[in-house]
C-alpha cells in the first residue's frame, strides 16, 4: 500500500463524500455517544420498508437495519454534499467529525484507488498513480 500525505484539499470530499452506503459498526457509536449532530444526516431503511431518520434510532433497531445511507437531510432527501465539510480562510479543508467519521471517509485512500480521473488531479497523487 502506497502511502502519501494529504494536502487537505478537499477534493474527495467533494467528488466522493456524499451518497455513500452506510455500516452497522459506523452508527454503533453514534448512538452510545448520543452524537445525534451525525445520526440527523443519516438514512435508515429497515427489512419492513420503512424508513427513519438515524436521530431517531436507538440500539434496538440494528436487527432490522437493510440499508443506511449517507448523507440526508434533516428532512431525510439525500444532499449532494458531506455535511460536515469545512473549507476554512487559508483554503484547507476540515473535516467537522473527524474523530467520528464513517469508515467509507477513513479509509478512502485515492492513491490507492482505481480512480485514474480522480487520483490523477490529487495533489496528494502527484509521484504516485494507482
Amino acid at each position: 500500500m502506497t502511502h502519501q500525505n494529504c494536502q487537505q484539499c478537499g477534493k474527495c470530499c467533494e467528488k466522493w463524500g456524499w451518497e455513500q452506503k452506510g455500516v452497522i459498526e459506523d452508527i454503533i457509536p453514534w448512538i452510545t455517544q448520543g452524537r445525534r449532530d451525525i445520526l440527523q444526516h443519516v438514512g435508515i431503511r429497515f427489512s419492513d420498508g420503512t424508513k427513519k431518520n438515524g436521530r431517531e434510532l436507538s440500539l434496538e433497531d440494528l436487527p432490522h437495519i437493510a440499508g443506511i445511507d449517507y448523507w440526508v437531510s434533516i428532512q431525510g432527501r439525500k444532499i449532494r454534499h458531506c455535511p460536515f465539510f469545512l473549507r476554512a480562510e487559508d483554503g484547507k479543508v476540515w473535516c467537522r467529525i473527524h474523530g467520528a467519521k464513517p469508515e467509507v471517509c477513513i479509509r478512502f485512500t485515492p492513491w490507492n484507488e482505481s480512480i485514474r480521473d480522480y487520483a490523477l488531479s490529487c495533489p496528494a497523487c502527484k509521484d504516485t498513480v494507482p
